[in-house]
């Protein structure tokens, strides 16, 4: 039991709060993120009013400097957040599973020398892999940006995917299968992967918030996704130079990006409570 002053919660009531929490603010945005592909109240590149203007019922988040729609803006800045979350943790799993599950089944000096090579990589902070990815590529672009924090995301998933897939590997049945004359393919598609998924499906949750937070660092530093994309990374870029003038234009796309980024936290903590039994406790 989980007591908060006089409130007691069980864990799973907690976990289903957390949840349904952060499945509401997820949800919020790719609702956005949908609606954009229909409609939106102007158009995100059109000079739609004056420059700076404050919030009103006309733009609910006011205008931009050069008297473009911020709430426009930030509806499809959903929508880019949520590509380069899903491609990113798309690129970052492929390649970080592949590599986790060969190593698992790999000789020892295979083994070890991946080990090493994953924890020079993960010692790097995320966002300056991805400046490196993106820098040794022709142009900044938003495919290139996700592609750069696939590939630095994907070191984490390795390592992650190693360990659990190693555990997996020392089980009975595991060791039953293999006597059987079971191939490894049918070993990993029947008792690996299904063993290893919900605590996988967790960290893809957190990698998909780290890969929000780093392209919208990429954007603001002009390493993301480029005119016309209005990427809240790059809303907070230029309204930099306005932020004491007309601070909304700052505020707005921070809060939708901590929001979502929360939501997602929420979401993965909630999924953890019921991935692992031993978080939960009967009622």
């Amino acid at each position: 039991m989980t007591v908060v002053g006089e409130l007691a919660l069980p864990r799973r009531d907690r976990g289903s709060l957390t949840l349904w929490a952060g499945a509401a603010l997820v949800g919020l945005h790719v609702g956005i993120a949908l609606l954009t592909l229909v409609w939106t109240p102007y158009d995100p590149t059109g000079l739609v009013g004056g420059r700076l203007e404050a919030p009103s019922l006309l733009h609910w988040a006011g205008t931009d400097r050069l008297g473009r729609d911020v709430f426009t803006e930030i509806m499809v800045g959903s929508r880019i957040a949520l590509l380069v979350g899903v491609g990113a943790v798309a690129i970052g799993g492929a390649i970080g599973v592949t590599l986790g599950l060969l190593a698992a089944f790999a000789t020892k000096l295979f083994d070890d020398a991946l080990a090493a090579t994953l924890d020079i990589l993960i010692a790097f902070p995320t966002l300056l892999v991805a400046m490196l990815v993106v820098a040794a590529s022709e142009e900044a672009t938003l495919w290139s940006s996700i592609l750069a924090l696939g590939i630095a995301l994907s070191a984490v998933v390795a390592r992650l995917s190693r360990i659990l897939a190693k555990r997996v590997l020392l089980l009975d049945y595991i060791t039953a299968a293999r006597t059987s004359g079971t191939l490894w393919p049918g070993i990993i598609a029947r008792h690996i992967l299904p063993n290893i998924w919900p605590t996988l499906a967790v960290n893809f949750a957190l990698q998909f918030g780290v890969a929000v937070i780093a392209e919208a660092s990429l954007s603001y530093l002009g390493l993301g996704a480029p005119p016309p994309n209005s990427s809240w990374g790059r809303l907070l870029q230029e309204a930099q130079g306005t932020v004491y003038t007309a601070p909304f234009s700052a505020v707005a796309p921070g809060i939708a990006l901590v929001s979502l980024v929360i939501g997602v936290n929420l979401l993965a903590d909630g999924l953890r409570d019921f991935a692992d039994p031993t978080r939960r406790t009967a009622r």
